[in-house]
């Protein structure tokens, strides 16, 4: 009786931690100018959220650089024409932005960057999106961030 009462608890407990929210994505960027999603999808239940940036091409950052910005989708175009001037090594992001909720470093062929954040900043009535900050990437790498 005892073996079952602990086999069920057990199961209780993993099972609940399978509904847990996933509160951490992977993104993918590539040679070909493209993130592998067009959403991230944040669950409400989050205190934090984790962005893990990947770059599986072959290209340096020099050349094919990519970072993730996340904003309000009405800022993301003026957050990426205002970055041109602050360069590579400012990852083409105006310095003390404000628009700007969160964003990884610039990576190149092979490299990984990540940045969390805190998700109540997010609201779920307003529209957010993610892109890329290189000069000109932002008309194919962009898409958007629910909170739901």
């Amino acid at each position: 009786m005892f073996a079952k009462l602990v086999a069920v608890s057990l199961l209780t407990l993993a099972s609940g931690q399978l509904l847990a929210a996933e509160c951490k994505v992977t993104v993918d960027s590539t040679d070909q100018m493209s993130f592998n999603t067009k959403e991230v999808t944040i669950d409400k239940s989050c205190k934090t959220f984790t962005v893990e940036l990947t770059h599986s091409g072959s290209l340096p950052k020099n050349v094919m650089g990519h970072n993730w910005v996340l904003s309000k989708e009405a800022d993301m175009q003026p957050i990426a024409t205002d970055g041109l001037g602050a360069g590579i090594d400012k990852d083409y992001l105006k310095e003390g932005d404000a628009r700007i909720i969160a964003h990884t470093k610039l990576i190149g062929a092979k490299e990984t960057d990540s940045v969390t954040f805190d998700v109540s900043k997010l609201s779920a009535d307003e529209k957010y999106g993610f892109f890329c900050s290189f000069p000109g990437h932002i008309s194919m790498m962009k898409g958007t961030v629910t909170l739901k």
